[in-house]
Parts: structure tokens; sequence; C-alpha cells
């Protein structure tokens, strides 16, 4: 089983992705550990195309994979060979909030980050996140149009993981 997971940030996908990984027994992988260069310890150095690329091939050979991010433009592959492509678009003010909880989290300790997140960058992501659901999700459909038998899009990521578990069952 393949299952492409995308949506903005504090959509559920990281969430989704873990749960069916354990449910299901396939690595999950997430997409900002490929973006992102590792030597940095902010959000703010990308890694190269070729860095990227290479990591992606990896992934998509395998048999089983689901991947997950807010990704689209370098990941045509992935959602060509992906079984199930996974759109999860809840309303704005939930992803808002999980957005500050993760931040509150990992600020306080309760939850680990090899990133430094700054007030700054919190408000960042969240305009971000606003126009990532008002003008790219328009984007994205059209990106993935020629897979759109594969698509299952939801404002629930709890439906989501129950989509993929009775495909899977």
């Amino acid at each position: 089983m393949k299952v492409h997971i995308i949506g903005g940030a504090g959509s559920g996908k990281s969430y989704i992705s873990k749960k069916l990984s354990k449910a299901l027994n396939i690595k999950n992988y997430e997409l900002d550990e490929i973006f992102w260069d590792d030597s940095d310890k902010t959000f703010n150095k990308k890694a190269t195309s070729e860095f990227r690329n290479n990591k992606l091939n990896k992934i998509l050979k395998q048999d089983n994979w689901i991947i997950e991010g807010v990704y689209y433009s370098w990941l045509y592959e992935s959602f060509k060979k992906a079984d199930t492509i996974i759109i999860l678009n809840p309303n704005i003010i939930i992803q808002q909030y999980r957005i500050v909880k993760r931040f509150l989290k990992r600020k306080f300790g309760y939850e680990k980050s090899n990133k430094k997140e700054s007030l700054s960058n919190l408000l960042k992501l969240m305009k971000w996140n606003y126009n990532y659901n008002k003008k790219k999700i328009k984007i994205i459909l059209e990106f993935i149009n020629d897979f759109s038998e594969k698509i299952y899009m939801t404002k629930n990521n709890r439906m989501a993981y129950k989509h993929i578990i009775d495909l899977h069952m």
C-alpha cells in the first residue's frame, strides 16, 4: 500500500500517518525531513533538489510507504505511484489552534523538535497556512488532477484514517 497525505500545517497529516503506520505496519515519511537541510537547526535552509530527489526516489522504490507533507510541486511521481492520495482540509481555525498548541508543547519541552522555533516563525507559519488553504489547495488539485480517481478529500482526519483502513481490510 502506498499512501500520499497532503494538507496544510495543523491539518493532522503527521498524526494520521503515524497512526496508519502503526496500524498497517508501513513506514511513514515526513517530507519536512527531506525538504529542509537537517544541518540547520531552523526551518530556513532548504536541502538541495538533488538530495531531496534522491531521498524521495529511494522511498518510492519501496513496496509500501506513507508519505506526508504540505509539498506538491516536486512530488508528481509520488502522487503517480500512490494507491491513495489523502487531502486533509479541516477548518482553518482548527489548524491554527493545532499549530499554536504544537508550538507551546515544543517551547515547554512536552514535545521534541530538532528545529528551534520562535514566535516570529509561528506567526509566519500561521499566515502562510492561511494562504495555503485559500490559494494553494486549488493549485494542488489542478496539479494532481490526473489522479482524481485516487483522491480522498476530507475535513476530518478520522475519516481519512477510516478510509485507508477500510481499503486495506
